[in-house]
């Protein structure tokens, strides 16, 4: 069999594209070799003859577009080619390249054939396309024979374009397309119509493909300077196209239909103005009489049509691509901004603002937003929107000027006039600078003193520092001292904030120096009311007696506790628990400021710990916390709320106008809204900030990734193949405590298969990588004679591990939930002065508010779903007191749902520094697939 070399080619349009031929004849007239895809025919082609050309009719092989592309990519290869057949090479050359970069466009050919078309294509690549066009040689056009007049070529870019869409039409029908489409259309090699996919098409097209964009020119009549107030303009739509190649190149289309403007637009200008045209109808109607118009030059619009196009309308032809412009000589669009304050002259609340005299969250009368409102950027006067809005209409005289306004804004702009906000309400639209009212969100600026205590909220640090009370037993360092005045200044103002520093910088002494303080000063004066985790009591009693001896302080805790005979100046210390069964009697108490420690306690705002907490009324409320976000943003609100009621909205408000928008990342502008509001009432200083903690000695922290023993890999799986079967037929509900179950009981064999077997008396020795770690571990830092804290979120691990440490003759303490307050206090004390080298300990129970300086080592057993909670576990050893260096040991046994768990914990550590999305409830949403990825065992035990 010969090749198809020195032969001529030339390509055959189909309907549809993919049914397209390409043609091989040999310019000597002979019959050209046969190919296995090929069928012989006659063909009518021109040749050059003498300064013209004449149409001859030759044998040709006419092949399929999938079968010819080889053929034509050798041929542009070839040196000896004929000028046709490299031409064509070149074109499937640029059309392969289209396809391997996914320009790719579904549609529907003229008789209603689904295709694939080639585009979008940017300027760059309508250009290559019109210089390969006009490279095309004679020999390159075919002529159908039945042509009334043989000697019209066909169009030479619109013959390049029907290539291209035929090799885009081809190649993406593959075996596996189906599978993508879920149906025929668009993956079938079988010519199909599909009628009732046209309307899409078209959209798709005039979105994404076209070769013009439109838009529309607003016309306006009757308008002349010395007209009456009360005149009655009319008004035209003109549609104009804009060449996408070329935005400078605009004209009316009545001018593209009429051929005035030739080929400037390209040769399918018609059809592509038309495609936009269609487009443009069914985002806004008004517009479909052009569809039926010889020439779509113009529609006269009324009033309606016009006030609908300054609002729904045009943001709908915006949708689809379609630019309004206005005339000129109309001023155009209302404007709005809103003052807000209370008056200059209010002593009250001037006082407040300075810091002296009422507090300004007891402010009880409404402050106003002052509205302001402009046309063309010139203000309006209280009577001149009266009028607007009473004219009802779109296009009203003004100042001598006509105006164009949307009659419902101007209803909705006299409307908003009266409204009236909170003082809390006022201060938050203060500090972001903005506020939604009626759904919308407008600009707002503070006046008079709420503007300076805008200023002062703004930049918590830049005060003047308070000095430490000398009451105080004890030298606050720069930090410290800041952090008291800012506190000072956020409680005489009767605003609660939240002191988050991290975990080991003070936050306790920095509170009883604002309680001494306080008591210094007749308006804030009264008993500190602290409620914290029953593991706190006693440090917070051990911190005042040696910050503030001769402070009294008592327990409210126990079967004899009392508030009898209370101090002004006393702390009284209460457990959350306590807290909540004893609500009555804690409320009655004027208290002059109340203290939530570890106040992530009450971030679920409908526990009852946060509805009780919120019951109990003070002149101040501070939170203390260390992680004020653990989960997600619902967190802070709470915090937040509680500190400083209604500054954050109402949770479902806050959920959707910054919770939703910040954690899913789709909204910068209002993270940054929210950090303006939260940043005044929320201090945030890390160990690692520049000047906080320069005293402590550095912390190494170390992942060390263990493999899996044979027996807890044979867990593993078995585990895996079984659950993954269960969950895949599961409803809803259930599949997420499955999936819970999952992965609880693979943490579980990772760290032991006695923990997960529960067995009574196991084997302890030889069965877990991490064990045999963590006795190497041990090893090292009981011959240095070190300390160290061992940390795991299970109870039943910890024992394990405490019988282990016993029968190796390792002394151990072990410190859980159920450990009562005194023996807290003393196992603690024990291991500060020395007497036990190795501190157990349950995450969630010893994770916050423990002093353990004594260690230098600190292993995470197994790793908790948040990092903010490992962190404050690890400053139990890392915080003020701590003279020498930290290692930090994280164990993760390899290729299991740890190893995969540990890189999201990464991410979300991130994550926290600004917003933190969901914790271990996101996993259970998991698909089928990526659960099972998730949970996968790879590269199987050792």
């Amino acid at each position: 069999m010969t090749t198809l070399a020195g032969c001529c080619a030339a390509f055959l349009p189909g309907d549809p594209d993919r049914t397209g031929t390409v043609a091989f004849w040999r310019p000597d007239g002979e019959v050209p070799s046969t190919h296995p895809s090929g069928t012989p025919g006659d063909l009518t082609v021109v040749l050059p003859d003498g300064d013209g050309v004449e149409a001859v009719t030759v044998p040709a092989v006419l092949i399929p577009v999938r079968a010819a592309l080889p053929v034509l990519t050798r041929a542009r290869a070839d040196a000896d080619g004929h000028r046709a057949s490299v031409f064509w090479g070149a074109v499937a050359l640029e059309a392969l390249h289209l396809v391997a970069r996914g320009l790719l466009l579904p549609g529907l050919s003229a008789a209603d054939h689904d295709v694939w078309r080639a585009g979008p294509l940017d300027a760059e690549g309508t250009e290559r396309i019109r210089h390969l066009a006009a490279a095309m040689p004679p020999e390159a056009h075919a002529v159908p024979v039945n042509d009334g007049d043989p000697l019209r070529l066909p169009d030479p870019e619109r013959l390049v374009r029907s290539f291209l869409d035929a090799v885009a039409d081809t190649l993406p029908r593959s075996p596996a397309a189906g599978l993508l489409t879920a149906g025929p259309a668009y993956a079938s090699a079988e010519p199909r119509r599909s009628p009732g996919l046209r309307d899409w098409a078209l959209d798709v097209a005039a979105g994404h493909d076209t070769g013009v964009r439109l838009s529309l020119r607003i016309e306006v009549r009757g308008l002349p300077a010395s007209a009456s107030p009360d005149a009655r303009p009319t008004f035209r739509v003109v549609p104009q196209v804009h060449s996408v190649s070329d935005p400078a190149l605009v004209a009316d289309t009545a001018q593209v239909w009429a051929g005035t403007v030739g080929d400037a637009f390209g040769t399918r200008a018609r059809m592509d103005a038309l495609l936009s045209l269609r487009r443009a109808a069914r985002a806004w109607p008004s517009l479909t009489p052009l569809l039926s118009a010889a020439v779509p030059d113009s529609v006269e619009l009324t009033d309606e049509e016009i006030t609908e196009l300054l609002g729904d309308g045009s943001r709908a032809l915006a949708g689809a691509g379609v630019d309004v412009h206005w005339p000129r000589e109309l001023a155009r669009g209302l404007t709005e901004h809103a003052e807000v304050g209370p008056p200059d002259d209010d002593p009250a609340h001037r006082a407040a603002a300075s810091g002296a005299g009422r507090s300004f969250l007891s402010a009880d009368a409404l402050l106003a937003f002052n509205w302001t409102f402009a046309v063309g950027g010139q203000g309006l006067s209280r009577e001149e929107l009266d009028r607007l809005a009473e004219a009802d209409r779109p296009v009203v005289r003004l100042r001598d000027q006509w105006v164009l306004v949307d009659p419902e804004e101007a209803h909705r702009a006299r409307a908003r006039q009266d409204h009236k906000v909170t003082p809390v309400d006022a201060l938050a639209a203060a500090l972001t600078g903005s506020a939604e009212v009626d759904g919308r969100r407008v600009e707002v600026r503070p006046t008079g003193w709420l503007a300076t205590l805008r200023e002062r909220l703004a930049d918590p640090e830049s005060q003047e520092t308070v000095a430490q009370p000398a009451a105080l037993d004890a030298t606050l360092r720069d930090y410290q001292r800041r952090g008291l005045g800012w506190l000072v200044r956020m409680t005489s103002l009767g605003l609660g904030c939240c002191l988050a520093d991290d975990m080991g910088l003070g936050k306790t002494i920095t509170l009883i120096a604002l309680h001494l303080h306080r008591q210094t000063d007749g308006d804030a004066a009264g008993p500190t009311l602290v409620v914290c985790p029953t593991s706190l009591m006693g440090n917070w009693q051990r911190e005042i007696e040696r910050f503030a001896p001769g402070t009294p302080v008592r327990r409210f805790h126990g079967p004899r506790r009392g508030l009898d005979d209370l101090a002004d100046g006393e702390f009284v210390l209460t457990t959350y628990g306590t807290m909540r069964l004893d609500t009555g009697r804690l409320s009655a108490v004027p208290w002059g400021m109340v203290v939530a420690d570890e106040a992530q306690h009450v971030k679920n705002p409908y526990s009852e710990t946060a509805r009780q907490l919120r019951s109990i009324g003070a002149r101040a409320r501070v939170a203390l916390t260390g992680t004020p976000v653990e989960n997600n943003l619902s967190e802070l609100w709470a915090v937040l709320d509680w500190a400083t009621p209604g500054l954050l909205g109402r949770l479902g408000t806050f959920r959707r106008q910054y919770a939703q928008a910040v954690e899913g990342g789709q909204d910068p502008a209002a993270a940054e809204r929210l950090a303006r509001l939260v940043r005044p009432f929320l201090l945030r200083r890390r160990k690692s900030d520049p000047g906080i903690a320069p005293e402590l000695p550095p912390k190494t922290e170390t992942d060390h990734p263990v493999a899996l023993t044979p027996e807890q890999a044979g867990l593993y799986e078995a585990v895996v193949r079984e659950a993954l079967a269960e969950i895949s037929g599961a409803g809803h509900m259930a599949r997420r405590g499955m999936i819970v179950k999952l992965l609880t009981s693979l943490k579980q064999i990772c760290n032991h298969p006695a923990q997960f077997l529960k067995e009574d008396r196991p084997k302890i020795t030889g069965r877990s990588g991490k064990l045999e770690l963590l006795d190497e571990l041990l090893d090292t830092i009981l011959a240095e004679e070190a300390s160290v804290l061992v940390f795991t979120q299970y109870v039943q691990m910890a024992r394990l591990l405490e019988q282990h440490l016993a029968a190796r003759g390792v002394p151990s303490l072990f410190l859980h939930g159920g450990t009562p307050v005194t023996a807290r206090e003393s196992l603690v004390r024990r291991f500060q002065d020395g007497e036990v080298p190795v501190f157990l300990l349950s995450l969630k129970a010893a994770g916050t508010g423990l002093n353990l300086t004594r260690a230098e080592h600190v292993v995470h057993y197994d790793r908790w779903w948040n990092p903010a909670v490992e962190a404050q576990a690890t400053d139990r050893a890392y915080r003020i007191g701590q003279t020498k260096p930290v290692q930090v040991h994280r164990m993760i046994t390899e290729g299991t749902v740890e190893d995969r768990i540990a890189a999201l914990l990464n991410r979300k550590k991130e994550l926290a520094e600004s917003v933190l999305g969901a914790g271990e409830a996101a996993l259970t949403e998991l698909t089928d697939a990526e659960l099972a990825d998730l949970v996968e065992l790879r590269g199987g035990a050792r």
